[in-house]
């Protein structure tokens, strides 16, 4: 079965499930609006919550956002009521119903995404629904799908005119009036290719006209060299005007950095109060600009940073007061300016520093180093491997830390950008991350390399000096090549054998070679190359959805002459020739450990209450090879567990008769269980719940407002 065919029988089941919701839910208020006794509505409103509750969970495995978000508005409501923090009146009563009816309506439509009217509606229903809970005084009056209430449509003007100077355009519409200036230097390369062309015919018909020695081709020579200037007269006009045009688009597109900032205090703030802590965030030159795309790329790095800061940095006030600091933790992103190509930025906090030990033990955990090799490393080599995909240092993981992909996120996102990232940290003291990165990514200029039949482009930003140099040049120092260039010496290393291409013999042993020196976080390497072509300004394409990520390369430029020609990525090549070049290495690292497969025969108990949620979690894991039994809720989960031999548990938290905290400290306290991981999979992510999981045993805590199946299969692949 493909995923769009399960994913059409997931939704069918789904709307069977949210229909009893619907239903159970519009009983559960009639009931409680007609009951008087106080100890009979506790109930009435204790069973109405939790179906608030499991349509939620439900909504969010088929990813119906507008659905989920509404049961959770409702779920809030309910909660608040049940505590005795609001009244329940009539007013109260009908906006419930109401946010039932928008449900019910998105529900019917085809794909149960609903009209836009229908969404708009949704929201609306469920802001009224969280200011009631904070004590605001309903409305009682339903709204209506009207028309004199639209939703206005991106790009349309606010109600008050703009001054006259200015128009406001959709983002979008720069953003394809910026692309289509890009491939417009694509229509310049290509004209520099027919005038180049036309020289050659010109020089090949005037030497055939002195061989031939015809004074009838004196005419056809001239009428030649009058088209050859033309073409090139019109070449350079063409890429004035596209220089010109390329850049007023750039400038266009360019954004202040404060805008890229402006939801980060509330996300810190956030992230401390979850945990117990107190954290305040300080932003410096965010007057700064910076293209669009560039912002919207670093947006994520931001957020993991932010995250690792307030996770592993910052500390507790009552940590804090011992080690003599203020209760609250500061956080401080800094931005500069270098030149008019490239920004820094410094991402700061004053806590306690990364611990290098637990870096190295985790790096040897993974097979990245060996223990000897681990210890052998000065303090800034092993505060390097964080950003190593799998080496985190938490204890236990959450939808915060401790699948030790944050960090190599930001790395990998950075280096696309064709930026660099690199961290400094000092015990007790605190943490920076510094990132330098391109201010547009428009267009680049790049150097045009030969290895044997191939051509390559080395962004000019990373090269930083292109020799000519003798085979005798080269030296051998403990069985590695060696160069020495400007008084330094160099590891020599061949381009070709870095990207896995046929080894070749040297074209000239004799002759002279082409050395590009690639210069990436303060490490510089020798690529041995075959020829070196020349410099060009090209522009940088990805490489689709669909390769996401490929090592060594950053992306693909178009030439003048339709071919298409990859640029390299010099971070990355830089850290493939020291990888290979190191001995003895490992027989596994953290890559070849991720990607590997699970063991076939590994066995897994699934316990979730939710039918929608049960099928989607069974077909996942058995995608990914695993042999999968479920259970209906914690109670049945345990009897299996006991019963069967499984390798871990899958559990949902919040389930009738034994709750996913219960499930984990029987198991816990069971001798023939008591080592079986159990990961819990679940929408409590207050840190209350976080901590309950912990002190039940969990191995993991996966929150499911930020869950994805990598996310768990991750998790499973670390405890297996």
């Amino acid at each position: 079965m493909d995923d769009l065919e399960f994913m059409t029988r997931l939704k069918a089941t789904f709307r069977g499930e949210a229909e009893e919701h619907i239903r159970a839910i519009t009983d559960g208020l009639i009931e409680l609006e007609k009951e008087k006794r106080p100890e009979l509505r506790s109930e009435l409103m204790e069973k109405v919550f939790r179906e608030a509750h499991s349509f939620k969970g439900a909504a969010r495995s088929v990813s119906l956002k507008e659905i989920e978000s509404i049961c959770q508005a409702l779920e809030g409501a309910f909660s608040t009521l049940k505590s005795g923090s609001i009244a329940v009146t009539p007013g109260m009563f009908d906006l419930l119903h109401r946010g039932v009816d928008a449900i019910t309506r998105i529900l019917a439509s085809a794909d149960m995404e609903g009209s836009e009217a229908e969404r708009a509606d949704a929201r609306r229903c469920g802001r009224e629904l969280k200011e009631a809970a904070s004590g605001a005084v309903p409305a009682t009056a339903p709204h209506a799908l009207a028309a004199e209430d639209p939703v206005r449509p991106l790009g349309v003007l606010d109600e008050k005119p703009a001054a006259a100077s200015t128009v406001r355009i959709p983002m979008e519409r720069l953003d394809s009036l910026l692309t289509q200036a890009e491939e417009m230097v694509a229509i310049t390369l290509s004209a520099g290719e027919r005038a180049a062309e036309m020289r050659e015919i010109e020089r090949a018909l005037g030497d055939w006209r002195k061989e031939r020695n015809e004074a009838l081709l004196d005419e056809l020579v001239k009428k030649v060299d009058a088209s050859t200037r033309a073409l090139e007269q019109d070449r350079r006009s063409i890429k004035r005007m596209v220089d010109e045009h390329l850049e007023g688009m750039k400038k266009a597109v360019m954004l202040p950095l404060s805008t890229l900032v402006e939801s980060f205090p509330k996300i810190v703030r956030d992230l401390a109060r979850d945990q117990g802590k107190e954290a305040q965030l300080i932003v410096r030159g965010v007057e700064i600009e910076s293209d669009k795309r560039i912002l919207e790329e670093l947006k994520d790095p931001f957020i993991h940073l932010l995250r690792n800061c307030v996770d592993h940095g910052i500390r507790s006030p009552a940590e804090r007061a011992v080690q003599g600091k203020s209760p609250q933790g500061t956080i401080t992103i800094a931005f500069a300016a270098m030149d008019s190509l490239n920004a820094e930025i410094l991402v700061s906090d004053d806590g306690a520093g990364v611990d290098t030990d637990l870096v190295r033990t985790a790096a040897v955990k993974l097979g990245i180093l060996t223990r000897e090799a681990a210890d052998s490393l000065g303090g800034e080599e092993a505060l390097a491997l964080i950003f190593h995909s799998g080496i985190s240092t938490s204890p236990i993981l959450t939808d915060i830390s401790g699948r030790g992909l944050g960090l190599a996120i930001v790395r990998e996102k950075v280096e696309k950008l064709g930026g660099t990232v690199s961290v400094s940290s000092r015990g007790h003291v605190g943490t920076t991350f510094r990132i330098v990165f391109p201010l547009s990514l428009a267009t680049f200029r790049g150097i045009l390399t030969r290895v044997g039949d191939r051509v390559f482009i080395l962004p000019t930003t990373n090269v930083e000096r292109v020799s000519r140099l003798r085979a005798s040049d080269i030296k051998t120092v403990e069985n590695r090549e060696m160069i020495r260039i400007a008084g330094r010496n160099l590891s020599l290393v061949s381009l070709a054998e870095t990207l896995g291409l046929p080894k070749r013999g040297r074209e000239d042993p004799e002759g002279s070679l082409f050395v590009a020196v690639l210069a990436a976080k303060e490490t510089r390497v020798a690529f041995l190359v075959d020829e070196v072509q020349g410099e060009l300004q090209v522009m940088l394409k990805g490489l689709g959805r669909q390769i996401p990520r490929l090592r060594n390369v950053a992306g693909a430029a178009i030439m003048g002459n339709g071919r298409v020609v990859p640029v390299l990525n010099a971070a990355d090549l830089i850290e493939s020739a020291l990888r290979s070049a190191a001995a003895p290495r490992p027989p596994a690292n953290a890559e070849a450990k991720a990607a590997q497969a699970p063991p076939t025969k590994a066995r897994i108990l699934v316990a979730e209450d939710s039918i929608t949620a049960r099928s989607l979690l069974k077909n996942i894991l058995e995608s990914a090879g695993y042999l999968v039994a479920t259970a209906v809720d914690g109670a049945d989960a345990f009897t299996k567990a006991w019963e069967g031999e499984f390798d871990l548990v899958v559990s949902d938290v919040d389930m009738p008769r034994m709750s996913g905290f219960e499930l984990c400290s029987k198991i816990r306290g069971d001798k023939r269980l008591a080592q079986t991981p159990v990961v819990l999979v679940t929408a409590l992510e207050s840190r209350e719940d976080r901590e309950r999981g912990i002190d039940a045993g969990a191995d993991a805590y996966i929150v499911k407002s930020s869950f994805d199946q990598s996310n768990l299969l991750d998790a499973l692949r670390r405890l297996l």
